[in-house]
């Protein structure tokens, strides 16, 4: 699976992408692993393959060691009331994995670590009237978000996917992506893929996108890692299933936001959505430790930004090494605790192993 060019031109441009994202992909493959060589991950369950020590210089952010099977996890805590809670200590938490107490080796607040964002919107028929609003609440974003080591890239998908800016820290470079997001919608044909079908209709590739995002640009980067959605949660032709989209998050060690944006009008209107739920991208963003983030007549996609912004400045980064070392590629079930039980944990629900 691959992500496709939008605009209809035929075979020459989709090779043309092809070539760039590779060559693309690749530098930016080399360069994050230099990147990776100099910081270490405090970010989501990932497991390394080899033990290495490194020494941070005096000016550096908080690192951790990397060790053989190091489990990482980034967590955000909130009170009753759902405001988030920037002060507790290593003491203050217990962890989990498959029913058995693990020991927190490492623990770090508000994390400094690079960020990559990957901004998937929708630009389906149904999201027709809101495109203008999401590339201002995007922009805005991304320029107040994005620090001196962070990059973002940005895709939109409707009836296939397109990658309208790679990887990038300049807000220049990604608000001219933005000025690219167009309608892409109900086309019926062959769709290069996996299994090509002829004749079905592809309305929203949610799931797919995921996929992509997590699978093609997030696996190889390091840090902390996040797909942030736009969209009203409707998947309408894609060739995954939302099983196989959480797990390629999971994988990626990808935490996934997503902010529920719905235009009425595209429903029939007067308050009625057609079926319209946010339950499928709650699961998605539940089981990779992210949040769904509503916009409604009360909350603006800004102030929906804002939160994801003051969010992702309010994590704790924690890591164990667990006391399960199989290399299987199991799926191992993760519950982070706090000893006040007046507080609630977001964070993801576990991660795979690595296999031999």
């Amino acid at each position: 699976m691959s992500l496709q060019v939008a605009d209809g031109s035929m075979h020459l441009k989709q090779l043309e992408l092809v070539v760039r994202l590779h060559c693309i992909r690749m530098l930016n493959f080399f360069a994050r692993k230099a990147l990776a060589g100099v910081i270490a991950l405090v970010l989501l369950p990932s497991a390394l393959p080899q033990d290495a020590q490194q020494k941070p210089a005096d000016d550096a952010s908080p690192t951790i060691q990397v060790e053989v099977n190091l489990v990482n996890i980034l967590a955000a805590v909130r009170n009753k009331s759902g405001g988030l809670v920037s002060n507790l200590t290593k003491d203050d938490f217990t962890l989990f994995e498959d029913g058995k107490q693990q020991e927190i080796k490492y623990f770090t607040r508000e994390t400094d670590l690079p960020l990559t964002i990957g901004l998937l919107v929708d630009v389906s028929a149904s999201q027709r009237n809101l495109i203008d609003i999401e590339r201002q609440a995007a922009y805005q974003f991304f320029s107040q978000v994005l620090r001196k080591k962070d990059e973002a890239f940005l895709i939109s998908f409707g009836e296939d996917a397109e990658l309208l800016q790679d990887f990038t820290g300049s807000p220049r470079l990604l608000q001219a992506g933005l000025e690219r997001l167009q309608v892409n919608s109900g086309v019926q044909g062959l769709h290069p893929g996996p299994v090509p079908t002829v004749g079905q209709a592809r309305g929203t590739i949610l799931y797919d996108a995921v996929y992509l995002a997590a699978n093609d640009r997030l696996t190889q980067e390091v840090g902390r890692k996040a797909i942030v959605l736009i969209t009203d949660g409707m998947d309408e032709g894609s060739r995954l299933k939302i099983e196989e989209a959480i797990r390629g998050a999971q994988k990626a060690d990808a935490v996934i936001y997503s902010i529920y944006y719905v235009d009425p009008s595209a429903y029939g209107g007067m308050g009625f959505f057609g079926g319209v739920t946010d339950s499928y991208l709650r699961r998605m963003s539940d089981e990779t430790g992210g949040r769904v983030f509503r916009v409604d007549r009360k909350h603006s996609l800004p102030e929906a930004f804002k939160d994801l912004q003051d969010e992702m400045r309010s994590q704790y980064a924690i890591g164990y090494k667990p006391t399960n070392d199989k290399r299987d590629g199991g799926f191992r079930r993760v519950e982070l605790r706090t000893t006040d039980k007046n507080l609630k944990v977001q964070a993801r629900k576990g991660y795979y192993a690595p296999e031999k």
